[in-house]
C-alpha cells in the first residue's frame, strides 16, 4: 500500500474524541449532469464544484427507485424498496425501522442530530422526537410560504441550517440532514418551477439545448401505458412548446443555483464556528429528472435521466479531486456515513460503505444492481423493474400484457435510442439478464441479496 493511501486510511480512522461531523445535503429531482463539475457548461454551481475539487465525485451514482418517498426511505435505511416497503407517500417508518436509520444510529452513538426540509414520508405525525433538532415538513412544501414576493424556501432552510450549526456544543459531534425541495416543481403552480429571482437572472438570456431524444419518434417506441402516463401529461405542461421548454429548464437550473448558494452559506458557517476541517459533507439527489428526453417529464422509469444523480463527498481524510466511475447506489449512503463516523451499520442494511473509494482505494465492486418502481398510484405511473450493469440495461414493464421489455447497450448507445430486446443477435444477453432479474426478485423477496451481487 502506498504512503498516500496509508495516510488517507489512517485519517479516516478517527479517534473517538475526534469523530467527524456529518452534513448530508439532499436535493429533490436533480439529475447527475446538472452541475458544473459534471460537465454542464450552463448551470452555475461554484460552491458545489468546489466540494468536487476538494473531495471525491462519483460519476455513476444511481437510485434504486426513482421516486422521492421510496428513495429517501432507501437512503435512511440502506435498503432496497422491496425490503423497506415504503411504496406510498402516506407511510411512516415503524419504531423498529426508525431505530435502524442512519440518524437514529448516530444519535444512539452520541451524535446530535438535526433534520431540515422535506421528509418524504408523509403519514402524520412528523418524527420530531427522533431528532434533537427538527425543522422538517411533511408533504411537498412551498417555495414562497408567505406568497410571492417573499423569502424563498431554500433561503429559509439555509437560515435553519445556520441555527442548528450555532447550537452545537463543543465536544459533541453532529449529523445534520438538509433535504431541499429544490429543484422539484411546485405542481399546483402553472409556472411549475419557482426559483428565487436573484438566481433566475443568471439564465435570462441563455439558450437551453433541446435533447435529441425529445423527438416524437422516441415516445412512440415506449409501451402505450407510458405514452398515456402521468409522465406525458407533465411533459405537455412543462416542455411541449419551444418557449415553455426554455422557460422550464432556465428555472430548473436557477433552483439548482439557489441550492448552490445554500451550500456556500453552510460551508461558510462551518468555517465561522471552527468545524469545517472536522466535517464530512455528502451532496446527492433523491432521483433524476427528465428534461423532455424520450418525450417524458418527471422520473419513475429506468432511463439514465431518471435514475442517475450526483454524489460528492468531501471532508477530513477524504481524497481530493478524485473521480470514481464505479456504480454506487443510494442504499450505500447510510452505511458510508455510519462507517465514517465509527458506528456499526445495522445488519439489515444492504448497501456497501464507500469508505475505500474515499480513501483512494480501488476495491472490488458490484457489477450489477436491481431497479424497481411500484408506487401505488392507480395505474397513472406504470410499474417497472430491471437490471443495470456496467454495459447493459434491461427494463421490464411488468404490468404490460405481454410484458414489454427493453435492452440497451449503454456503451454503444448511451442515449438509449435503440431497443435491442427483439434483436436475435442479442438473445443470449437478454436471456441472461432475464435470469438475473428473476434471481434478484427471489432474493429480495426473502430479504437478502442474490449471489454475485
Amino acid at each position: 500500500m502506498s504512503l498516500t493511501r496509508r495516510t488517507l486510511l489512517a485519517s479516516l480512522a478517527q479517534p473517538a474524541r475526534r469523530r467527524p461531523n456529518v452534513i448530508f445535503l439532499l436535493t429533490d429531482d436533480q439529475r447527475w449532469d446538472s452541475l458544473g463539475c459534471m460537465g454542464n457548461p450552463i448551470v452555475r454551481t461554484p460552491n458545489i464544484d468546489r466540494l468536487s475539487r476538494d473531495g471525491v465525485t462519483f460519476g455513476h451514482h444511481f437510485v434504486t427507485t426513482a421516486i422521492c418517498m421510496s428513495s429517501r426511505a432507501s437512503i435512511f435505511t440502506g435498503q432496497y424498496t422491496r425490503c423497506h416497503q415504503v411504496l406510498t407517500f402516506n407511510q411512516q417508518f415503524s419504531p423498529e425501522q426508525m431505530a435502524r436509520t442512519y440518524p437514529s444510529v448516530l444519535r444512539a452513538a452520541g451524535y446530535r442530530t438535526g433534520f431540515i426540509g422535506k421528509y418524504g414520508l408523509d403519514k402524520p405525525p412528523a418524527p420530531k422526537d427522533a431528532f434533537d433538532y427538527w425543522a422538517g415538513f411533511l408533504g411537498q412544501g412551498r417555495y414562497f410560504p408567505e406568497g410571492e414576493p417573499g423569502p424563498h424556501l431554500t433561503g429559509i432552510m439555509t437560515g435553519q441550517a445556520r441555527e442548528f450549526l450555532n447550537s452545537t456544543r463543543v465536544g459533541q459531534p453532529f449529523c445534520l440532514s438538509v433535504s431541499f425541495k429544490a429543484p422539484h416543481v411546485e405542481d399546483d403552480s402553472p409556472r411549475q418551477f419557482l426559483p428565487d429571482p436573484q438566481d433566475r437572472v443568471h439564465y435570462d438570456n441563455v439558450a437551453m439545448p433541446v435533447p435529441k431524444t425529445m423527438d416524437p419518434r422516441y415516445i412512440a417506441q415506449l409501451p402505450l401505458s407510458i405514452q398515456r402516463s402521468e409522465a406525458r401529461r407533465r411533459w405537455a405542461v412543462r416542455f411541449s412548446t419551444p418557449a415553455l421548454y426554455q422557460e422550464s429548464v432556465r428555472n430548473y437550473y436557477a433552483l439548482i443555483t439557489g441550492v448552490d448558494r445554500a451550500v456556500g452559506a453552510i460551508t461558510a458557517e462551518l468555517d465561522k464556528i471552527g468545524q469545517r476541517e472536522n466535517t464530512i459533507i455528502v451532496y446527492t439527489g433523491d432521483n433524476g429528472f427528465y428534461l423532455g428526453e424520450h418525450g417524458l417529464a418527471g422520473k419513475w422509469f429506468m432511463h439514465e435521466e431518471s435514475i442517475r444523480v450526483p454524489l460528492i463527498v468531501q471532508g477530513p481524510g477524504i481524497a481530493r479531486g478524485r473521480r470514481v466511475d464505479a456504480m454506487t447506489l443510494n442504499i450505500d449512503l447510510a452505511p458510508t456515513m455510519l462507517d465514517l463516523a465509527g458506528a456499526s451499520a445495522p445488519g439489515a442494511m444492504q448497501g456497501r460503505s464507500l469508505r475505500p473509494w474515499l480513501a483512494g482505494e480501488t476495491p472490488q465492486w458490484r457489477g450489477e444492481w436491481f431497479y424497481e418502481h411500484h408506487f401505488r398510484n392507480n395505474g397513472w405511473i406504470p410499474s417497472t423493474e430491471g437490471i443495470r450493469t456496467d454495459r447493459w440495461k434491461y427494463t421490464s414493464y411488468v404490468e404490460e400484457s405481454p410484458v414489454f421489455e427493453e435492452l440497451f447497450d449503454l456503451r454503444a448507445d448511451p442515449l438509449e435510442e435503440r431497443n435491442l430486446s427483439r434483436d436475435p443477435r442479442h438473445a443470449s444477453t437478454l436471456e441472461a439478464l432475464r435470469g438475473r432479474h428473476a434471481a434478484w426478485v427471489r432474493a429480495l423477496d426473502s430479504g437478502r441479496l442474490p449471489s454475485g451481487a
